[in-house]
């Protein structure tokens, strides 16, 4: 094991136990990728993230072989690998969190609620569902994901993908608050929530261009 497929274990397995003290999965529902070059790292299945050590790296190509580690990668694997191939993503987190996994049994695109769905490309779609860990279940992912950083499986999860994996996670823990945000607004009986128009989020998605600090020189 190379120090980067070492360090890059050492934040996917911190990114996946945070994903438990956050409360986004619960056990091991949940699981992390992260690519490194040519090489996929993922979290195994079944394994408590808190058992994993650095003798537990579990690695695959993109096409799926196991190159790396004797555990069993997660039984999501088709899914990771399918946001690996087919978009500039180097990690990607999937989640059981259970405000978006509600909002994905209600409707087929989560309400514009708040202006940060332009930072996952636009209002968040809902993949139709299908039995996890297959195939069909990544390919209706994938066309959820068209233009976007992150997406909703119905009666499932969430998955988000970034160029980090804290990006990733931060992405899914914005994508879960949104869900909460809208299911709290929709429940006050008698009122609906107002949601923001297609200019509204395309004005925010270009200010958020240039937001955060400028890089030092």
């Amino acid at each position: 094991m190379r120090e980067e497929e070492a360090r890059a274990w050492a934040d996917l397995v911190a990114t996946a136990r945070r994903t438990v003290s956050d409360g986004l999965v619960v056990g091991t529902s949940g699981n992390v990728s992260v690519r490194v070059g040519d090489l996929v790292l993922v979290t195994p299945s079944g394994v408590p993230y808190d058992r994993l050590t650095a003798d537990d790296i579990t690695g695959v190509t993109l096409d799926g072989r196991q190159v790396l580690g004797t555990l069993v990668p997660t039984s999501e694997l088709p899914m990771h690998l399918a946001v690996h191939r087919h978009t500039d993503a180097r990690a990607v987190v999937h989640t059981h969190a259970v405000h978006a996994t509600a909002v994905s049994t209600l409707v087929d695109e989560l309400p514009t609620i708040h202006y940060m769905t332009a930072a996952l490309g636009g209002p968040v779609r809902v993949a139709p569902y299908a039995t996890y860990g297959t195939q069909e279940l990544a390919e209706n992912m994938l066309r959820a994901l068209a233009g976007r950083s992150g997406c909703l499986l119905r009666n499932h999860g969430t998955v988000t993908y970034g160029a980090t994996l804290d990006q990733a996670y931060d992405r899914t823990a914005q994508l879960e608050w949104m869900c909460r945000l809208w299911l709290t607004a929709s429940s006050v009986p008698g009122l609906t929530p107002t949601l923001l128009t297609g200019e509204q989020l395309a004005e925010v998605a270009e200010r958020l261009r240039g937001y955060g600090q400028p890089p030092r020189g």
